[in-house]
């Protein structure tokens, strides 16, 4: 049986946990990769909001490699979402923003990222830098179902204690969510959108 319900818990970070987390990982751990991402999330302008939505729509690329990502199931810092995600090739980010934007999806959160992303106990550990702001953690992991699902969040609790890692519970990840709209985020509008703004800005 595919693994297809991702598992993921998030949690803050100093700039000082962040780089020791780096010395660590890269000892105790297996290096990945490092990730710099552009995303649109349209789910943030969708009617209820972004405490109670079950759809957690995006384009994103990243390294160059565009996609479009959907999520489904509740978001709020410790979750189980089932992903679905189709890869482009480089240089068609902007053409999927002009094929969301004439689907109606016309208004996102603006976000860049970069991260660097280890394995630790056969969980993926990404350290996220959001630039000229903030750092916090992702640790990820696949399972079958609901039952596995539980299990391994109960896994990934446990190991982010013994690293002295605090999670996020709903109401404080909403809280930097909500600093990150207000201070590092921008808002992306289709309507202002000319073609070939990605590629041009950022060379993507």
């Amino acid at each position: 049986m595919q693994k297809n319900i991702e598992i993921e818990i998030r949690g803050p970070l100093s700039k000082a946990q962040y780089e020791s987390l780096i010395t660590f990982f890269t000892k105790n751990g297996k290096v990945k990769e490092k990730k710099d991402r552009i995303l649109i999330d349209y789910s943030t302008f969708l009617p209820g909001g972004i405490e109670s939505r079950k759809k957690d729509i995006r384009l994103r690329v990243t390294n160059g490699i565009p996609e479009i990502i959907v999520k489904i199931g509740e978001w709020g810092g410790s979750e189980q979402r089932k992903e679905l995600s189709v890869l482009g090739k480089p240089g068609e980010f902007d053409t999927l923003v002009e094929i969301f934007g004439h689907l109606g999806f016309g208004k996102g959160v603006l976000a860049h990222r970069k991260s660097r992303v280890y394995e630790y106990k056969d969980v993926e550990f990404a350290l996220v830098e959001v630039p000229n702001h903030s750092y916090y953690f992702e640790a990820e992991k696949m399972a079958h179902g609901n039952e596995d699902a539980q299990k391994i969040t109960e896994e990934l609790t446990k190991i982010c204690e013994s690293l002295d890692l605090t999670v996020y519970d709903k109401k404080g990840f909403f809280e930097y969510i909500a600093i990150l709209n207000k201070e590092a985020n921008g808002v992306f509008e289709f309507d202002e959108y000319v073609a070939g703004d990605f590629k041009k800005k950022y060379g993507v």
